[in-house]
């Protein structure tokens, strides 16, 4: 294992070499937490650490021999940011989708999730003070569910679910659980003409510093309630 600072918390973070994973371990680091910065590849969370200043580590959320690889090697985690995700698919319909596509997207958005929630679960409840924060999107409301884009609306419907479900399971540890919606993030996956990436990793960053007697089981944006 490796140890950490027992003075200072620390944060994983899935995705984090690529679009807003990397501002959310910036803005942690920023906060004053020693971070991990987690990729499928080494060398890009390399990267992207070194340029931060924080930790790096190999993660591949659909592998649970990775996740449970990294959470056997650290001692101490404190917030778990679950940011890894892939494909949105606007170019397909739930009529005609190719499933496995479909099933690859849930593999990631989904289970690749609940498979980090998992694994470090006993850190989080450890802490004390854990904080589980699952980087939703509003394509997941179910209030508001169109039409395009299935295998990742319906992958972060499922993770609205879950993290209601977890945060039922672990409020009495200590641990709030929420989903936050960054909004439309101009990333490569987001696109062009999105909110600025500082905006909407800020708001990750209010659900890891919530105080002890903060929210759990809700779906957030900006730190304002948002409708399932």
């Amino acid at each position: 294992m490796v140890p950490m600072s027992q003075e200072r918390r620390v944060a994983v973070v899935t995705g984090g070499a690529r679009g807003i994973g990397v501002e959310v371990c910036r803005q942690l680091s920023d906060a004053g937490l020693d971070v991990w910065c987690t990729a499928r590849s080494l060398d890009d969370a390399e990267a992207v650490a070194g340029q931060l200043g924080v930790r790096a580590a190999a993660l591949d959320v659909t592998d649970r021999a990775s996740v449970e690889a990294l959470a056997a090697r650290l001692a101490r985690v404190d917030v778990v940011v679950n940011d890894a995700a892939i494909d949105y698919d606007t170019d397909q319909r739930a009529v005609d989708a190719d499933l496995d596509r479909v099933q690859r997207a849930l593999s990631t958005n989904l289970l690749g999730a609940w498979r980090v929630a998992q694994a470090f679960a006993p850190h989080l409840r450890a802490s004390g003070h854990g904080r589980l924060v699952n980087v939703s999107s509003a394509a997941g409301q179910i209030s508001g569910m169109g039409s395009g884009a299935p295998g990742y609306r319906l992958s972060k419907l499922a993770l609205n679910g879950l993290t209601q479900l977890l945060a039922g399971e672990l409020r009495a540890a200590g641990v709030l659980v929420n989903a936050v919606c960054p909004g439309w993030v101009a990333t490569d996956m987001g696109g062009a003409g999105g909110r600025p990436v500082t905006d909407g990793a800020r708001s990750i960053l209010w659900a890891c510093l919530l105080p002890d007697d903060g929210p759990t089981g809700g779906f957030f944006r900006d730190g304002r309630p948002l409708p399932w």
